[in-house]
């Protein structure tokens, strides 16, 4: 069973979808569950109301494809690793299909340096070449969200390379970060490790961008988000607390730079 289970704006405040503003999240085959924390699709219609569209920061790599573009090659592209949140004003037709890989195993599909994606929108087709265009025709071709899912993951499974393995250091990283829900420092990391700490923040720079306080930073508010989402009664103080924040505004801060708006404004 998951564990880390990455979420997104829509899911958490499903009150802001309509008729015209659709998000779908969908579980990869036990072949590609390793590898891929979901599929989603948003369909949404030109809106008079200003509705926006917000992305927050989930330690994933996406993949996606415009289901309306008139150009293939220029209608799939790939998403590096977020930082902090971003918003799209939804006034036009957007009709989007997305994988969303976790970072540190993407490097088996897409043979590209994953360090240079974080923060980036690059092509699709920059680094699969032809085979983009013919994945992104084979999604936008497919009759009904069903055909669309066996496409794209018979297609995954025949780029998947065993091959390609993650870096064994930053391996053992990532499970320590997951295990202790992404409240872990660097010194402690180094020292279960057996490595410096120098060499850790190389590690994590050279694979995916961006240092191991910044990554655990957001892997920590996403299993917040989890319990947030979860109902729990408790308050937020408590699970501020819980999840190693010192003091309620130091927990708001860091919520509103994930998020872009306050605890209050989410969870209602």
């Amino acid at each position: 069973m998951r564990v880390y289970l990455p979420l997104q704006p829509p899911t958490l405040q499903s009150e802001l979808l309509d008729s015209n503003y659709r998000y779908q999240e969908f579980l990869p085959s036990k072949g590609l569950d390793p590898y891929i924390a979901c599929y989603w699709t948003i369909h949404s219609k030109a809106s008079h109301n200003n509705k926006l569209h917000r992305i927050i920061p989930d330690g994933c790599i996406d993949i996606i494809i415009d289901l309306r573009a008139s150009s293939l090659a220029k209608g799939a592209f790939v998403v590096g690793l977020m930082t902090t949140f971003e918003t799209i004003n939804l006034t036009t037709n957007y009709s989007l299909f997305g994988i969303r890989f976790f970072a540190d195993k993407v490097r088996q599909f897409i043979r590209y340096p994953v360090s240079e994606l974080t923060g980036h929108h690059v092509l699709l087709e920059d680094i699969w070449g032809r085979e983009a265009v013919f994945i992104a025709e084979e999604v936008q071709s497919a009759k009904g969200l069903s055909e669309m899912m066996e496409r794209i993951e018979f297609n995954l499974l025949k780029l998947l390379n065993y091959e390609l393995q993650t870096d064994q250091l930053l391996q053992a990283a990532m499970h320590y970060m997951h295990a202790s829900y992404g409240m872990v420092s660097i010194r402690t990391l180094a020292e279960k490790l057996s490595y410096s700490e120098r060499n850790v923040r190389r590690t994590f720079q050279n694979e995916l961008g961006v240092s191991p306080k910044e990554l655990s930073g957001i892997i920590r508010f996403q299993y917040l988000l989890q319990e947030l989402n979860k109902g729990s009664q408790s308050h937020f103080t408590d699970i501020a607390v819980k999840y190693g924040y010192y003091d309620q505004p130091h927990f708001i801060h860091n919520f509103k730079r994930f998020y872009g708006l306050a605890p209050n404004e989410v969870f209602k």
